[in-house]
């Protein structure tokens, strides 16, 4: 089949977007596979929503349930923000929240790629699975061209910024649809010390916490990416623009003033 199979999914207090070329697939094993994402995403969300009082992760926040009576993934994830506090310098900090441990900053972009390693594993020739704005891509739509992906304006969501190839996954944090959803770890308080910020690499889970990161701790925090395997860019309140140099912008929006 070389038509595209599309679907969108409500989970994780977002819509996931799917977009499978499926290759060899026929139409009805795309949509098998996407079934077997959504389910993962469903699972996911069971265990670590913090909104469900029953879910293991707030099972574990109330003292109610030690590591190892949890689901190994809790623990995957454990260990992916703890990584990510140290690439962050403390910026990312899944320990500091109201409540107690929340992976809220990671966990979406883990859940995102683990959907896409369902299409792969079930021979998609090609797919994109965009959680809220984090976003893991598989192969290429044509032989030359990769994915792109639209950032766009925080402050008017129809404005696209910029399009940006993509190869791996980009993750994109700041004050959209949810207004200042993202905390200071240092002080508990909201902070958006810029109003957007999009960073690409190799794994979606570090990409988002990395964004979440740098929403916080401002132009000082992106530069710190640009010895590691990760690009960033971001939106300032008054709408410049900035980026590291190995960000892959397609296309800039000089309409700006």
């Amino acid at each position: 089949m070389t038509g595209a199979v599309l679907h969108a999914e409500e989970v994780m207090g977002t819509v996931v977007s799917f977009d499978v070329r499926p290759g060899h697939l026929t139409e009805s094993a795309a949509r098998a596979a996407i079934a077997r994402a959504c389910a993962l995403l469903h699972d996911v969300d069971a265990t670590f929503s913090t909104w469900k009082p029953a879910s293991p992760i707030n099972r574990f926040r109330r003292g109610e349930a030690r590591i190892e009576d949890l689901p190994a993934e809790v623990y995957d994830v454990l260990e992916l923000c703890a990584l990510a506090g140290r690439m962050s310098g403390g910026w990312f900090d899944a320990w500091a929240m109201p409540g107690g441990f929340d992976p809220t900053g990671l966990v979406k972009g883990w859940a995102a790629a683990r959907a896409l390693g369902v299409l792969r594993a079930a021979g998609a020739a090609a797919a994109v699975v965009n959680a809220g704005g984090d976003v893991a891509v598989h192969g290429r739509p044509a032989p030359d061209r990769p994915w792109a992906i639209a950032v766009t304006n925080p402050a008017d969501t129809s404005q696209v910024v910029c399009i940006v190839d993509v190869e791996a996954s980009i993750a994109t944090s700041g004050t959209y649809e949810r207004g200042e959803h993202v905390l200071d770890p240092h002080t508990g308080a909201a902070a958006s010390v810029v109003a957007s910020a999009t960073v690409v690499g190799p794994d979606l889970a570090l990409a988002d916490a990395l964004a979440t990161a740098i929403v916080a701790g401002g132009i000082e925090l992106l530069a710190t990416l640009q010895p590691t395997a990760y690009a960033g860019l971001i939106i300032e309140h008054d709408g410049a623009i900035r980026a590291t140099p190995g960000f892959p912008v397609q296309v800039t929006d000089v309409s700006r003033g």
